[in-house]
């Protein structure tokens, strides 16, 4: 059985690794600390929690023992997707190299430029990056990477997926040609797989296990869960989620709760919170104090439950983690592996539980195929609560209740058909009746205008209302004498079209128009022969 011994490690980084407790390396760190320790390039694929850290942290820190680093020009470059995990690379730094002078610097958001720049002005040999920020620091003409030798990738397939691949070009750009690179993943797609030709050189390639194959120690389950109706789907998920807390009993110690999205984290935070179990939320919009101190809390036990977006899903390796909850299935299916590999590390055994809906069929179908096993179906007691619920109305109420509505014919709106059935008949006899009266009356055809002609004059029916100013009613006899049309006429040509004596008709009188009664006129035409 190879041992740490075996591996021609640096006598002070061996003294640090026996401290820690380990004697034998895992397969992954047997297979890639040799082609390092030789200069090579290394892939190496390894299903996570498999001590992928320590694969190129030691044979770094032995490689790097000689020599010194200049300032703002470090010697060796580390690149992480997330903060938390440079974090973590940052610890396990700290713990093999404590008998080393090798200096390291941590290059991650929300933390004050001002600290970071007086590191890298001091020189560092170990530069933990998050690409944004370091991306940051160069623009601003603080970080020079020509000197770079040894550069890493970790969490590889997450770091060249297609959101950060302009990034890492340029980051490979301002290194030196000559640099050696290693690149660590858990998963690794053959498309993926052929990015990372193009950054290394005869990389030696070490996969100890299928890429995204999950640990024989974890028992995985999936609960097919559906909602009454949408509107309160989420409570009822979450309701659920605490049943099958509930239902782990004592053996659910802690456990990691995975959301996809940052306000379903927060709300199921809450939800638990209120519930009265310990939890606490963790995701990008945080400050970078507050996800240290939570994540802190969570590894010493003062915290039971971590909900948490993918930004805790890669690499963190957190001890004794007993279950893990995928409250949604991933998008990606290979976010899946390293979710559930929270659990289960360093051979200890542990238990995921994943809630599937189904609108997530789909991405859950893909994680059946990347996996290459049927994920078991599990059934837990009060799942009765979140199961789909008939509605009673529409399978309880007879059809002769349930009156039919059509459409009108001006589509204004639905009336009952027994509401049209007593309706009609009234309409009916109205219109019977309107026809049996017009014969009785026998009005001649020279008078039907005069039987019309309040229909159209109906706003001029009470003409004694509007009366013009200073009326006086001493002109009421002479009025039949105007009422020939050639002198309504003049008027009202006087009126529309700005007469040459529109001046002195006094005020003008708004809203009348060609309909203006005859009375109005003729009493501005006398006035006006006055």
């Amino acid at each position: 059985m190879i041992k740490f011994s075996d591996l021609k490690l640096d006598a002070k980084v061996l003294k640090a690794v026996e401290e820690t407790g380990y004697t034998t390396p895992t397969p992954i760190q047997a297979g890639a600390i040799p082609p390092a320790l030789e200069g090579r390039d290394v892939l190496g694929i390894a299903q996570t929690g498999t001590g992928k850290t320590a694969g190129f942290t030691l044979p770094m820190i032995t490689m790097l023992k000689r020599g010194r680093a200049r300032a703002r020009m470090p010697r060796s470059l580390v690149l992480a997707p997330t903060r938390e995990l440079a974090a973590q690379v940052a610890e396990n730094f700290d713990t093999y190299a404590k008998y080393t002078k090798l200096t390291k610097a941590l290059l991650i958001g929300g933390v004050s430029f001002k600290e970071q720049d007086n590191l890298i002005d001091r020189g560092v040999d170990v530069l933990i990056a998050t690409p944004g920020r370091l991306l940051d620091h160069f623009e601003r003409g603080k970080l020079i990477l020509s000197d770079v030798k040894i550069m890493v990738v970790d969490e590889a397939d997450r770091m060249l997926d297609m959101g950060f691949i302009p990034d890492i070009e340029r980051i490979f750009g301002l290194t030196p040609f000559t640099r050696q690179t290693l690149f660590f993943s858990a998963t690794m797609a053959p498309e993926i797989e052929r990015i990372t030709n193009t950054f290394l050189s005869n990389p030696a390639k070490i996969e100890v296990a299928r890429a995204a194959t999950t640990s024989e120690t974890i028992t995985q389950g999936v609960i097919m869960f559906k909602g009454s109706k949408k509107a309160s789907e989420a409570s009822e998920k979450q309701k659920l989620l605490r049943d099958i807390i509930a239902s782990e009993g004592a053996d659910c110690r802690n456990g990691i709760i995975f959301c996809n999205r940052k306000i379903d984290v927060d709300a199921v935070a809450k939800s638990m919170t209120k519930a009265g179990l310990d939890a606490s939320p963790i995701h990008g919009d945080l400050e970078q104090s507050h996800r240290m101190r939570t994540l802190a809390k969570f590894r010493d036990g003062t915290l039971r439950f971590l909900v948490a977006s993918d930004v805790a899903a890669r690499g963190l390796d957190i001890p004794n983690v007993s279950h893990v909850f995928n409250y949604d299935v991933p998008s990606h299916a290979e976010d899946y592996v390293h979710r559930i590999g929270r659990t289960g590390r360093a051979g200890k055994t542990g238990t995921t539980i994943m809630i599937c809906t189904p609108r997530d069929q789909k991405n859950f179908d893909d994680i059946e195929r990347l996996v290459e096993m049927a994920i078991p179906r599990m059934e837990l007691p009060g799942m009765a609560s979140a199961a789909p619920v008939a509605k009673p109305v529409d399978a309880a109420a007879p059809s002769d209740d349930k009156p039919k509505r059509t459409r009108t014919r001006g589509g204004r709106g639905r009336k009952p058909d027994a509401e049209k059935v007593a309706i009609a008949p009234v309409e009916t006899a109205r219109a019977d009746t309107a026809q049996q009266d017009t014969p009785k009356v026998e009005i001649p055809a020279a008078q039907a205008k005069v039987v019309e002609t309040p229909k159209v004059e109906q706003p001029q029916a009470e003409p004694k209302k509007v009366e013009p100013p200073k009326a006086e009613p001493t002109r009421d006899a002479p009025r039949q004498d105007h009422t020939d049309n050639s002198n309504r006429d003049r008027s009202r040509g006087g009126r529309n079209r700005g007469g040459r004596d529109n001046h002195d008709r006094g005020p003008k009188v708004v809203g009348m128009g060609d309909d203006a009664p005859t009375f109005i006129t003729l009493s501005f035409d006398e006035r006006q022969d006055d």
